[in-house]
């Protein structure tokens, strides 16, 4: 018995990374996916599996989300759990990113979660509850230099996690967010380019290493799952233990 046996879930921001992980989880955990991302040519990675649909569609678009719920339930036959993991990188200097960088951070990272949630709920509430797991970041939770576009949105869909946990709880919908530290994705490629960048990163995570989308979705799978049924309201780090140390000293570095 898998833990999503029967199960029906949405992942947004599913062509590659943590969004792609998370899906091939959950089908691998015997459950169904609607895999929804803009990129339509990144989506191929589905194939043929008549356990995975595809969405095309920009997240920022209230139709992108309920087409992705109409999907799951017409496709399926219904809505457990919704996966809102589409999400964008930013940063700048305070006084010269352009605002309208700013807006687009906050409208992917903040305003399409709010549009998911609002997608999802009228057809969880039908079967009775469901799980909403959102993808923050270790970066809501605390700041990092010249990051405050992404640090302001990912700590504002932290607390829209907590409120909406409380106002959906009565429904038996949880909701919870999972907070990657450093993870090898597509997103984070330009980093990787970057050696020092990349080793110091490295550094400062107890762990002395990156992590992997894999483990991330294992986080993910376990809380949009019945097995984290008591489980709601939570920001979950899962990032090696980098927000476990103050910053002021380096973990000591681990034995080759």
């Amino acid at each position: 018995m898998g833990a999503h046996d029967g199960r029906v879930a949405v992942v947004t921001g599913a062509a590659s990374g943590i969004g792609r992980a998370a899906a091939e989880r959950i089908v691998a955990e015997g459950g169904s996916v609607v895999a929804c991302d803009r990129d339509e040519a990144q989506l191929t990675w589905a194939g043929d599996n008549d356990r995975i649909a595809t969405v095309t569609g920009d997240v920022t678009d209230q139709a992108t989300n309920e087409r992705a719920v109409s999907v799951a339930v017409e496709r399926f036959g219904r809505l457990d759990a919704i996966v809102l993991n589409a999400g964008i990188a930013m940063s700048g200097d305070l006084l010269t990113l352009p605002i309208e960088q700013f807006d687009r951070v906050i409208d992917v990272n903040v305003r399409a979660v709010v549009l998911g949630i609002r997608a999802a709920i009228p057809d969880m509430r039908r079967a009775g509850g469901g799980s909403i797991v959102v993808t923050a970041s270790t970066s809501g939770i605390g700041g990092d230099p010249n990051m405050w576009p992404y640090n302001t949105s990912k700590g504002a869909v932290i607390n829209l996690v907590r409120a909406t946990a409380i106002d959906l709880a009565a429904d038996n919908i949880r909701v919870n967010a999972v907070c990657p530290g450093p993870t090898e994705t597509g997103m984070t490629n330009g980093i990787r380019d970057i050696p020092e960048i990349y080793d110091s990163l490295r550094r400062h995570i107890p762990m002395q290493r990156w992590g992997q989308p894999h483990e991330l979705a294992a986080a993910i799978s376990f809380l949009a799952s019945p097995d984290a049924s008591f489980i709601t309201g939570v920001a979950l780090p899962v990032d090696g233990g980098i927000g476990a140390n103050t910053g002021q000293f380096l973990p000591r570095e681990a034995s080759s």
